[in-house]
Parts: structure tokens; C-alpha cells; sequence
């Protein structure tokens, strides 16, 4: 492939191949973790941020996905809303990640390390 992205075999058989492109595992990823309550919003770098500014919607903003051997390790930078319990947020996101990922693909998922970067006082409880 001419670009950086990676695609991932999750299936290979008398009746062909399935493969997976990076880019899904992250937005898999991401949307799990926005769909805990608490969560108030994925973090990226200054390039996501000026990107959604934008107004285009980055759905892997805050995510980093690596596969080895079949086996998924993801990286989140959340905003969390004030008035939550970050451990059990961080738990919850862990286990919705880890979930979406191994129903939807068919990988393992071997880690999911979660980075809080700022409480949002706006979208409080």
C-alpha cells in the first residue's frame, strides 16, 4: 500500500480473505469510549483539534491502535465531565472498548490504556 495505514487478516479461508484496516479498529475504539456516560469528549493533538475546528469529524481523534499477532493494544485521551469517578469511568471505558473491539473484529484485545487529559466543567453531572 502507497499510504501509512495498515490492514489487518483477521480471516482466510477456501472462500477468501478478510482483512481490517487500522483506521476501523481506532473509530471502533473511539465510539465505544464516547458511548460511557461521563465521557465528555475524546482528546487529540493539536492537529485533531484544528481539524474538528474545522468542521470535519475526526472519529479516531484520541485514539492509537497497535496490532501484533492478532492481538489489539489501544491507547485514549479522554475528557471526562465533572462529577465522576475517573477510576470507575476509566474501568467502564476499558470494558466497552475491549468488548466493541473483540464482538466487531474478531481480534483480541490485549490492553486498553486509558489517559484523562481534562475535566469539563461544562458538561457536568
Amino acid at each position: 500500500m502507497s499510504d501509512d495505514r495498515m490492514v489487518y487478516s483477521i480471516k482466510e479461508d477456501n472462500l477468501g480473505e478478510v482483512n481490517i484496516a487500522d483506521e476501523v479498529v481506532t473509530i471502533i475504539a473511539g465510539l465505544a469510549a464516547t458511548e460511557v456516560d461521563g465521557v465528555s469528549s475524546m482528546a487529540g493533538n493539536i492537529t485533531n483539534e484544528l481539524v474538528s475546528r474545522l468542521g470535519k469529524k475526526n472519529l479516531s481523534k484520541g485514539v492509537k491502535v497497535e496490532v501484533v499477532d492478532n492481538t489489539v493494544r489501544v491507547d485514549v485521551s479522554l475528557n471526562i465531565a465533572y462529577g465522576y469517578a475517573i477510576p470507575d469511568i476509566s474501568a467502564k471505558v476499558q470494558e466497552r472498548i475491549k468488548s466493541a473491539i473483540e464482538t466487531m473484529t474478531g481480534l483480541e484485545v490485549g490492553a486498553v490504556n486509558v489517559r484523562i487529559v481534562s475535566v469539563d466543567m461544562a458538561n457536568s453531572r
